[in-house]
């Protein structure tokens, strides 16, 4: 990596903190080190032994703690912290990396979108000023002739074999969703302007809220520049009990897996019981933006000390 990478890095980070001030977003910092992980069995958190205490974990986002924050009435706030996710090393993934986040009080989803794009586009000189706004289900009847969420398993794996996808083991429902949103969807997004998918199926909710539809949807969005998936964004679930009941359920989901145990975050939970004020929040990979600028090929290319060689 050359130095005018670093020194890229460098504006970008300025002019994040320029967008910010002048928006009056508070900077915060929080512990990278916590006694609880995340229980996402999609997500590996990194552990680390701390002598005579307890396994701490490397936080694979910020999330938890800022929403402690809010809690706690700070208001409007970002942090641009490394996160730690083990396991993730690819072209466009490494397991240490840097990530923008943050949370926008009274806003909703589509108002945060509003602001997603206003930054990126300020920090992205090589795209076009007009980007795309589009359902998850409008971008599956587009493409695949398909309604997300009303099409059972048998047609998503029809749907797969006529697309001589090479598929190993066997997929559930949502799985099934993945696989034709990277291999079939995300490829044909343009290559020069943003793409906000929004409104996702209710069982990819995380700890975002879902809608009150006939058929409801989950409230969150993600922000691609081609296929390169750059942010992902939640009207925040504000429920307690609904926050609890997705760690729990996401904790016997590893548990089945047979996937490392993780503590469910009993300080956030007691913080979501003290009321999370209505907001939306949304995560920026600054080293994918890095990237997308650079036109470089690989996600080591745009970071110091990568992966192998850290």
């Amino acid at each position: 990596m050359g130095i005018e990478v670093l020194q890229l890095r460098a504006r970008i980070l300025h002019d994040i903190r320029a967008f910010f001030y002048e928006r009056k977003v508070l900077e915060v910092e929080t512990p990278a080190l916590s006694q609880a992980g995340n229980t996402d069995p999609a997500i590996e958190s990194f552990q680390v032994r701390v002598p005579g205490e307890q396994i701490r974990y490397l936080h694979t986002s910020a999330e938890y703690p800022m929403k402690r924050l809010l809690a706690a009435g700070v208001g409007d706030i970002y942090q641009i912290c490394k996160v730690w996710r083990a396991g993730e090393l690819g072209r466009y993934h490494n397991p240490e990396f840097t990530m923008l986040e943050w949370y926008r009080l009274q806003f909703t989803y589509h108002q945060l979108m509003q602001e997603v794009e206003e930054l990126l586009l300020s920090l992205l000189t090589n795209v076009q000023k007009i980007s795309r706004f589009v359902s998850y289900r409008q971008l599956f009847l587009e493409v695949l002739d398909i309604d997300p969420h009303s099409a059972d398993t048998a047609e998503l794996h029809d749907c797969i074999l006529r697309k001589n996808l090479d598929v190993v083991g066997k997929l559930d429902h949502s799985a099934m969703l993945d696989i034709l949103m990277t291999h079939c969807i995300e490829p044909v997004f343009s290559e020069d302007c943003l793409t906000f998918v929004y409104d996702y199926p209710a069982k990819q909710k995380a700890l975002a809220c879902l809608s009150k539809d006939d058929v409801p949807v989950a409230q969150r969005f993600e922000v691609y520049l081609g296929k390169v998936e750059l942010g992902n964004g939640y009207q925040e679930q504000t429920d307690a009990q609904l926050n609890a009941d997705v760690l729990y359920a996401d904790q016997r989901s590893r548990e089945r897996a047979g996937l490392l145990e993780i503590p469910v975050d009993e300080h956030f939970l007691l913080a979501m019981q003290q009321g999370l004020p209505f907001c939306s929040g949304v995560a920026i990979g600054i080293d994918r933006l890095l990237l997308c600028l650079t036109g470089k090929k690989k996600l080591q290319e745009v970071i110091s000390f990568p992966w192998t060689v850290a």
